[in-house]
């Protein structure tokens, strides 16, 4: 399996519930590992293990959310996928705006349940790469952040020598530098790291990171 969730957690109160998807999931090489309350899971968890969370809605003491809640607060990149017995829109709404995958209706059919843990697998892989584009982006100078920012706002090595107080020759030095550490083989695949790190977004995007303010393309 080439799926980089391999490892799914299951917390449920029904016994049963556990049961059923722990067979189902460890028939197609999955690693499951069950939990019968939230209080369980939390005394178990590990922040930097991968995997995916098939959590139920109403359990007692501490319910799905609560628990979802949690993770949040504990800045868990963990994905959730919810299971709940009866249809709750407000609840499945609430649930998906705090980042769970999928909100699904107990009995759930293999093939909804499978088709989420496939969403959530995606979802881990585009982390993972904006987490290292991340990393790439810290090892750059504030310069070569400037460069870098003039560069996917489409300026041109002459005018980002204008704006820098440069001349154009150094502004090339800066820019093969941020292509190597960047790790881009082309212009298109820089401006789409940029833009996945949130550089190069309307002044509106929450991410930003230089200050310089950046012309319009």
């Amino acid at each position: 399996m080439n799926d980089p969730l391999r490892q799914i957690y299951i917390v449920d109160d029904d016994p049963a519930v556990l049961e059923g998807l722990s067979r189902l999931l460890r028939s197609i090489g999955y690693e499951v590992i069950t939990f019968g309350s939230a209080k369980a899971f939390m005394e178990n968890y590990h922040p930097d293990a991968p995997g995916c969370l098939v959590l139920d809605v109403s359990m007692p003491d501490m319910n799905g959310l609560e628990l979802q809640q949690w993770l949040v607060q504990s800045h868990s990149p963990l994905p959730i996928i919810f299971l709940t017995g009866r249809a709750d829109i407000p609840t499945s709404v609430a649930a998906i705006k705090s980042g769970a995958v999928d909100f699904l209706t107990k009995p759930v059919r293999d093939t909804d349940l499978l088709k989420a843990i496939q969403e959530a697998s995606r979802r881990e892989r585009q982390s993972g790469a904006d987490r290292a584009i991340i990393a790439r982006l810290m090892t750059l100078t504030p310069r070569e952040r400037e460069v870098l920012e003039l560069v996917v706002a489409g300026k041109l090595n002459k005018q980002i020598a204008g704006d820098l107080g440069t001349v154009e020759v150094t502004v090339k030095v800066h820019r093969g530098r941020v292509m190597k550490k960047m790790g881009a083989q082309s212009l298109a695949e820089l401006v789409r790291m940029a833009e996945r790190a949130g550089i190069g977004r309307t002044p509106h995007s929450s991410r930003s990171f230089p200050t310089r303010e950046r012309p319009l393309p």
